[in-house]
């Protein structure tokens, strides 16, 4: 399993913008509350005043799940707290899953699958 093609719509274009400038979006408040890109409000507050903002990169394992190809190659699954807050799930890349544990910094890369669809978050280990 590999991260597949995503392409935008009118609802994604801004954070796929962000992606192809090699930026995570994230929506945030007035008061400075970080919340997930899909929201219509913060998550912390309910303020309906959100804006893009550029999300620092890095991260903290939360949990991770692996799945074997038929070629008994591993791909990481993983949820990760965003130094912001948000939980973001996607794939770790390059990684043993043998090695991992909670709490292990992640920062975030882009994968794009091929050169017709968007860049999406992915994660490395940081180090």
């Amino acid at each position: 399993m590999t991260v597949g093609p995503v392409d935008r719509d009118d609802a994604t274009a801004d954070f796929f913008a962000g992606t192809a400038a090699g930026r995570l979006l994230l929506r945030q408040c007035e008061h400075g509350h970080y919340s997930e890109p899909a929201v219509t409000q913060c998550t912390t507050c309910g303020s309906l005043r959100l804006d893009w903002a550029p999300a620092g990169g890095g991260a903290s394992l939360v949990s991770w799940a692996v799945t074997w190809s038929q070629e008994n190659v591993p791909t990481v699954l993983v949820i990760a707290e965003l130094d912001e807050g948000p939980w973001w799930w996607s794939q770790l890349t390059g990684a043993d899953p043998a090695g991992l544990a909670v709490g292990t910094r992640l920062r975030v890369a882009f994968a794009r699958p091929d050169g017709d669809h968007e860049a999406v978050p992915v994660f490395k280990l940081v180090g």
